[in-house]
């Protein structure tokens, strides 16, 4: 019978630095590649039309001025191994419009009344669309 003392037991498991390196190499790269397939299903999602036009409730909101489309990004946050897609929020008086298109809600509108906007989703979409690809980019990555 042979006994292995810790060091030697301890580089069998999964906690070697080159393991770690490889996983968190291959976790960023398959986030990263994800994260881009997401933003190009949800950017593709949306239609430029005129000024007038609104897409039908629970269908992609339609672009009119190109920003709501080229804000859509993502990113891979280190600290957490995960990745982040959807509209920037900028700063301006319509910071809720992003959140209130996917998922609809009430805002003030012209005259200080409440309009309410019903839902018009395109991030969970494409989100869903993306998904069933996600596992099979797993495979094999870990180099």
């Amino acid at each position: 019978m042979q006994i292995l003392n810790f060091k030697v037991a301890a580089k069998s498991f999964f906690t070697s630095k080159e393991v770690i390196s490889a996983l968190d190499k291959a976790t960023r790269k398959v986030l990263s590649k994800f994260g881009a397939f997401v933003m190009t299903t949800a950017r593709q999602s949306i239609r430029k039309r005129g000024p007038q036009d609104v897409s039908p409730p629970y269908h992609p909101p339609f672009s009119h001025t190109g920003v709501l489309k080229r804000g859509i990004l993502f990113g891979y946050d280190i600290l957490r191994h995960s990745v982040v897609i959807g509209p920037i929020l900028a700063e301006t008086k319509r910071t809720g419009t992003p959140p209130r298109l996917e998922y609809g809600g009430t805002a003030m509108g012209e005259g200080w009344r409440p309009s309410t906007y019903r839902p018009r989703p395109y991030m969970n979409p494409a989100l869903d669309k993306n998904l069933p690809v996600l596992p099979a980019m797993w495979h094999n990555s870990i180099k």
